[in-house]
């Protein structure tokens, strides 16, 4: 056989294709085991039709989609045999992956109903590439989980007590905000399908969310008097160090991949602010990505300290690039064992660079500044969040305002 001469692809260059998704199930799933290579890559071939058939309006009478899959297209896609191509098709109807009718003697009419399926080709068409690596991640996650819990539910069976099976059966190993969670990323693929006419009616409405009880977490962070004797500790030299990352984050309060994202050009020493409008992929492969959300792009106030440091230190800088990162991967582990390490040499509570934007907000709370005030400058998306984070330093406060008011009202006998 003679030998392909192939170009290369470099760089973004190999982005431009476009792949076959096969469900993870198949591989994993020991109730798949049996089932033959080339018929679980047959199924794949089907699963990226149904796309096709949601476009054109591929439904039977009774609503659900179908795909047209001939027995020559299927010979022609895999360079099989008349005799393999239906072995294949029977092994899959076998197992109950498909069921197949045939019409006018044609083509092959497959229906490929499985509700995981539809949900792994929802997020493939309308997730990828347009949400974030991080937030994609968790609906893969959540497909995973569907695989696990409900491989063999079909559309038409999804009812509403279908579905709450589904989440109580999620419930009983995660906690309540992550079952909402779960059943929020279901929801809006569901609802997709209700609008396609393939669910008939909406079987996540008045749906009851479980789970279990949380385990009491505590927010580490520190006082004002250890945040001072911490900075005390921290080595300031005249160029740009993990130290000075330190110092700018317990000022403002930004996310770790903020502050990384952060260029000489964001810096506005004449109107002592700081533009927050992009985040740095330290995750991944490295690069400016865009903010958590819409509100996470602000501009925080900053001190005239920290302006008169700062503008010294990043004057003769490249304006777009960088300030604190300088190798192509940066991790957080290295700046929290600095961290740390500072920490212990001052005498203070461990805590982590997060752990600095919570000790930010809990002392401009005990400040008197305000919720509003507060979430704005952290970027959180409401103030439901930040007062859900903080809310054992709100109930603290709210006990020193009723002292506040009694020593108010006893002044007036």
């Amino acid at each position: 056989m003679e030998r392909l001469k192939l170009e290369f692809y470099y760089g973004q260059e190999a982005e431009q294709f476009t792949f076959y998704r096969l469900p993870k199930a198949l591989i994993t799933d020991n109730r798949f085991k049996d089932i033959s290579n080339n018929s679980k890559l047959l199924y794949g071939l089907m699963l990226d039709r149904m796309s096709l058939s949601v476009r054109s309006g591929w439904f039977d009478d009774q609503n659900r989609v179908y795909i047209k899959y001939s027995i020559k297209s299927i010979m022609e896609d895999l360079n099989c045999s008349k005799m393999t191509a239906v072995g294949l098709l029977k092994e899959l109807q076998a197992i109950g992956l498909v069921d197949i009718e045939q019409r006018n003697g044609l083509a092959n009419i497959i229906y490929t109903d499985l509700f995981a399926d539809y949900y792994a080709q929802w997020v493939h068409v309308y997730k990828e590439g347009a949400i974030r690596k991080v937030t994609l991640d968790k609906y893969l996650m959540t497909q995973t989980w569907l695989y696990k819990l409900v491989p063999e539910l079909k559309m038409c069976d999804m009812t509403r007590i279908a579905y709450q099976q589904l989440l109580n059966d999620y419930a009983e190993c995660h906690e309540r905000q992550t079952t909402m969670d779960f059943h929020h990323q279901l929801k809006g693929a569901i609802l997709d399908a209700v609008d396609e006419g393939l669910i008939d009616r909406d079987p996540t409405r008045k749906v009851i969310i479980k789970g279990k009880t949380p385990a009491e977490k505590k927010i580490k962070y520190l006082n004002q008097f250890e945040l001072h004797t911490l900075l005390l500790n921290l080595n300031l030299d005249n160029e740009i160090n993990w130290d000075w990352f330190i110092l700018l984050v317990a000022k403002t309060g930004m996310r770790f991949s903020e502050a990384l994202a952060l260029t000489p050009k964001d810096f506005d020493f004449s109107h002592q602010s700081l533009s927050i409008s992009k985040t740095w992929d330290y995750k991944g492969k490295g690069g400016f990505l865009p903010t958590k959300n819409k509100s996470s792009v602000r501009k925080i106030q900053i001190d005239w300290q920290t302006v008169v440091q700062f503008s010294e230190l990043v004057k003769n800088l490249p304006q777009d690039k960088p300030i604190f990162v300088t190798k192509e991967r940066v991790y957080n582990s290295t700046v929290n064992d600095i961290l740390e390490r500072h920490c212990n040499a001052a005498g203070v509570p461990v805590i982590s660079v997060h752990g600095l934007r919570h000790t930010h907000a809990s002392i401009l709370l005990f400040a008197g500044v305000s919720v509003g005030s507060v979430a704005r400058r952290l970027g959180h998306a409401s103030m439901t969040t930040t007062q859900k984070t903080y809310l054992h330093i709100i109930h603290e406060l709210e006990n020193q305002d009723v002292d506040l008011v009694m020593r108010s009202l006893s002044s007036l006998s």
